[in-house]
């Protein structure tokens, strides 16, 4: 997201609040009725009501690894369950048959940050019922704070609006956004200099880019497609699809991990690009959203948070931040062309010496840093 996606956001918003307007004065009469006339699947559940949930709270904190306290109890005293299905994050862990209606979930399973659904679903011979309740798994610890040490500076092209960027056989690899001006280049490291450039149709915004298979990977903003391109000669190969937007990417291993904007990151399968598992990405107080350009580093996925100096360094397996790396002196502010839209973004990592790179939207500099406590 850039400057061009804020003007477009507030367009929207604007529309979205006059068409809203105009049918809540025109056809509210008509959502009444329907509400009235025909019960939804929801009031049949409270019609054949058998069991109510105690706890958890709608929304209850805990924190990694916690064990979760499920307690129920017959909705009527007259009407008891033959038996209750109990599930936690869409897998069943218990079926309860008698009282005490109450059991847990083990820390074992507790183990993912995010918001994650509690449904009991209560059966008699001819009645069934169901409650869903949502808790918030929060990071057991809080993130350290880390700054950065200055290695060293490299040119780096001030038009490139950074979308994706990574460092592989001694070759820099970024990818480019704005709309008639989205490309994917091969870059000389110690000049700055394109010796390679793809320039993507004008109609699309390019965001994020990695390397899986020796085949470039590149997703666009909101145009649900991507493309796959041959290493060498930018040969374009196979289209890619996907839900919701495109922002950052990188591999993990034999997965292409896919930033949208939100708190979520999604692992594709990189032959079909379907999305197999996903996580989501909370601190020990909040979850942590605006997750743009990605890059995998020692067992950590690093991301740029939008708008900010910030990089997140996630746990990929819980989703859980270990520690976050404050860039807020590489690049000054009133040293950049639009202060709201050329931000930190792009990291790139050389597997062979450990060296970070980082940059963001046409900035002049492309950094060398080691990270400090």
């Amino acid at each position: 997201m850039k400057a061009d996606k804020m003007r477009t956001f507030t367009a929207v918003v604007f529309v979205i609040a006059v068409l809203t307007a105009a049918s809540c004065s025109n056809r509210a009469g008509n959502a009444v009725k329907s509400l009235a006339g025909s019960p939804a699947e929801g009031n049949m559940e409270l019609q054949a009501s058998l069991i109510k949930m105690k706890t958890p709270a709608e929304n209850e904190e805990y924190k990694l690894h916690t064990k979760v306290k499920i307690l129920l109890e017959p909705a009527d005293n007259t009407v008891t369950p033959d038996s209750v299905k109990v599930f936690f994050d869409g897998k069943q862990i218990a079926v309860l048959i008698s009282a005490p209606w109450e059991c847990s979930v083990p820390g074992e399973l507790t183990g993912f940050t995010g918001r994650k659904p509690v449904k009991a679903l209560a059966y008699t011979s001819d009645k069934t019922q169901s409650v869903t309740r949502f808790i918030i798994i929060y990071s057991d610890s809080a993130p350290k704070k880390l700054g950065y040490r200055l290695v060293r500076t490299y040119p780096h092209d001030p038009g490139a609006f950074t979308q994706g960027l990574f460092y592989n056989e001694g070759i820099l690899y970024e990818g480019t956004g704005q709309e008639s001006g989205s490309t994917l280049r091969k870059t000389e490291l110690e000049t700055g200099k394109v010796i390679q450039q793809h320039n993507l149709d004008p109609s699309l915004f390019g965001e994020g880019i990695t390397l899986c298979n020796d085949r470039i990977f590149q997703v666009t903003w909101q145009n649900k497609v991507g493309f796959v391109y041959g290493k060498s000669d930018f040969r374009l190969i196979n289209k890619i699809y996907y839900q919701g937007e495109g922002w950052g990417l990188t591999t993990l291993g034999n997965r292409i991990v896919r930033s949208d904007g939100s708190n979520i990151l999604y692992f594709h399968e990189p032959e079909m690009f379907d999305a197999v598992s996903r996580i989501e990405v909370y601190d020990h107080e909040k979850k942590v959203d605006q997750l743009n350009e990605l890059e995998y580093i020692n067992g950590e996925i690093w991301a740029n948070i939008w708008m900010t100096d910030l990089i997140a360094r996630i746990d990929p397996l819980s989703g859980k931040v270990n520690s976050y790396v404050d860039l807020s002196h590489l690049f000054p502010e009133s040293k950049r062309q639009e202060v709201n839209a050329d931000v930190l973004n792009g990291i790139a990592w050389d597997q062979k010496t450990g060296r970070i790179f980082v940059t963001g939207k046409r900035w002049p500099n492309l950094y060398e840093i080691e990270v400090t406590e």
